[in-house]
């Protein structure tokens, strides 16, 4: 029998997370990751402004603080300084796919070897429950309390389909966290990611569809059936890439 244990790559400490929120879960599957790879010692992460702007109290490898939106710029920078080290950003939808959406995009398109952790919750989390980029139409937040509409706020940003033409992008896969069979899937889908890097293959991108009952205002139990039954529909799980 296995025992079950923390990731060296994570650290001892109490979560600052709310309880349901799908962050633990994504890093510790990264941590994982890190430690079945053996790249703690070589890795570098970017932590992102947002939920996981404290990540750097939880993984135990280097992590360097970025502007809000910058990681992937900053990770470009050193990777390309040391194209020795394994190096990750982890990154919400808004530090992702809004203020750092042109990062995003030409991190992408030069196809640097790296790796993004994107966890998508569909809201703004830290800063009080706004719309997002990927806030699906009719979801209520507090700048949409009628809900987003079409016709005012445009329709949800879809991260994968939008990088998938793009030349310099190795592998792209839509994930989540809302059931134990989809922890598993993500498991294998983070691996991937590293172990591109690892074998230079360019740029690499993990979508990980997340609970936020907090500022979803539903239980955890309500926030994995909004994920189930909601986010999927308009996020579809899988492989947009695989080069």
């Amino acid at each position: 029998m296995t025992q079950f244990k923390r990731p060296d790559a994570l650290y001892d400490a109490p979560t600052h997370y709310c309880p349901g929120c799908g962050h633990g879960i994504a890093q510790r599957l990264v941590g994982e990751v890190i430690d079945e790879l053996g790249l703690r010692e070589r890795t570098v992460a970017t932590a992102p402004v947002g939920c996981a702007v404290l990540m750097y109290d939880y993984f135990n490898c280097d992590v360097i603080e970025c502007p809000h939106g910058r990681s992937p710029a900053v990770a470009t920078g050193i990777k390309r300084m040391r194209p020795d080290r394994v190096v990750f950003t982890y990154q919400g939808d808004g530090d992702l796919a809004a203020i750092g959406t042109a990062e995003t995009i030409h991190t992408a398109n030069r196809g640097e070897n790296l790796t993004v952790i994107f966890v998508n919750n569909a809201i703004y989390g830290m800063t009080g429950g706004q719309m997002a980029p990927t806030t699906i139409l009719g979801q209520t937040t507090t700048t949409t309390p009628g809900g987003r509409g079409r016709n005012r706020e445009g329709g949800p940003i879809r991260v994968c389909e939008l990088l998938s033409s793009l030349d310099g992008v190795c592998y792209l896969e839509r994930v989540s966290v809302s059931s134990p069979k989809d922890v598993g899937q993500a498991r294998k889908a983070i691996r991937k990611a590293f172990t591109n890097q690892l074998e230079e293959k360019g740029f690499s991108l993990v979508e990980v569809l997340s609970m936020c009952p907090t500022d979803w205002k539903l239980s955890p139990a309500q926030s994995v059936e909004f994920v189930e039954t909601q986010m999927k529909k308009v996020f579809p799980l899988g492989v947009y890439k695989d080069r």
